[in-house]
């Protein structure tokens, strides 16, 4: 009797220990399940707090009219329409020069002067001529006093004005070429008047300019093929770009350009192509393009590196804000709304930027909302929570 009243409460016990481990074991199988059957949390999603949605803005895709761009590297250079090559018209030595690179010249001004035997030998040839003329005419004026007489008949006298004609014609050769060796005309008047021989050659501007390159020094000797000043006008620049050879068949004269220059805090330049090469650089397999600024400072300096930016004709297409583009491994994404909290990191294709704004390719519906400003810091904060959680777990 009493052993059963003594192990009546041990059963008790051991019965409450049985029914406990169960009640234990019964727990743990619910929430096995419940995790089993409630879905992951997506890591591209993002659900928004009050916090959040004070710095951010919803908007969605919107339609623009915006135009295909090209971006290419390009340069300053000078209008070769408008360069002058200055050479000596003889051969010399150079005796003085009178101006230095980067001087502004004006047409006719003196650029240097140099010691010619050829312009010797010309004046010398000028003076025969003149002497000549001067004999035939007199001889003429003999003849027409002997004819009168009739002491010589007319062949006398036709023969001596052809001999006149001659001589005039030789000597208005020998002003010419004086006149081609840089012998300005008062010169010549000069020469004609005194009978006095000068070798000093003149080299003149022959328009007005910059002295972009002088090739000569004092005692150098020259001859008419040689150039020995380079002068340009800088009021008119080319910008010139080498646009790749992929593209190349886009571009078109005419097309609107913008020009940004470095050097100038990228002040913006407008204008349209005026030329495209019609052969392709077989070397750097580009083509040649260029538009023409105006330069009235002398701002724009040969050489000076710029942007060009193509412009083709503006199409309607869908655009996305800048500040709405995320990107996550080398792909572009956008915040699409799923619901009134929920948002979701979505990959999209996207064109080129246009102001502030990317064309939109591929990736969204019509009316679909997304976040268009924030979208930086939202993403942000969903990396914060991604990992978060997996340090929760």
């Amino acid at each position: 009797m009493t052993t059963q009243r003594t192990m009546r409460p041990l059963l008790i016990a051991a019965s409450l220990a049985i029914l406990g481990l169960a009640g234990c074991a019964k727990k743990e199988t619910q929430a096995e399940a419940a995790s089993q059957t409630a879905p992951p949390q997506n890591p591209m999603e993002i659900d928004l707090d009050q916090d959040l949605r004070s710095r951010v803005k919803l908007g969605e895709a919107q339609w623009a009219q915006v135009g295909a761009t090209l971006t290419v590297a390009a340069r300053v250079e000078v209008d070769e329409t408008r360069v002058t090559r200055v050479g000596s018209p003889v051969m010399g030595r150079i005796a003085s020069l009178s101006v230095r690179e980067g001087e502004n010249v004006r047409a006719g001004q003196l650029l240097a002067t140099l010691n010619s035997v050829g312009l010797s030998e010309a004046q010398l040839n000028f003076l025969k001529g003149l002497s000549q003329k001067l004999v035939t005419e007199r001889a003429v004026v003999r003849a027409q006093q002997l004819l009168k007489a009739d002491v010589i008949g007319s062949a006398e006298l036709q023969r001596r004005e052809a001999e006149m004609a001659q001589a005039t014609a030789e000597l208005a050769a020998a002003r010419d070429e004086l006149e081609l060796l840089g012998m300005p005309a008062e010169a010549i008047e000069a020469l004609e008047r005194t009978r006095n021989i000068h070798s000093v050659s003149r080299v003149v501007a022959s328009s007005s300019g910059t002295v972009l390159e002088r090739r000569v020094t004092i005692g150098q000797v020259v001859q008419p093929a040689d150039t020995v000043f380079e002068i340009a006008d800088l009021s008119h620049v080319w910008l010139v770009a080498d646009v790749p050879e992929q593209i190349a068949g886009s571009i078109v004269v005419g097309m609107a350009v913008e020009a940004q220059v470095a050097a100038l805090g990228n002040q913006t330049f407008s204008g349209s192509l005026t030329f495209v090469s019609a052969t392709v650089n077989p070397e750097t397999r580009t083509v040649r393009a260029r538009m023409e600024l105006v330069n009235p400072t002398r701002r724009l300096k040969p050489a000076m590196l710029a942007t060009m930016v193509l412009k083709n004709q503006t199409e309607r297409r869908q655009v996305v804000p800048l500040t709405a583009v995320v990107r996550e491994g080398n792909v572009e994404h956008v915040f699409v709304k799923l619901d009134d909290d929920t948002f979701v990191l979505r990959p999209v294709e996207l064109g080129p930027e246009y102001g502030a704004n990317r064309v939109l390719l591929e990736g969204l519906r019509e009316g679909e909302q997304i976040i268009a400003d924030g979208a930086f810091h939202l993403n942000n904060e969903r990396r914060r929570r991604a990992v978060r959680g997996n340090d929760g777990e």
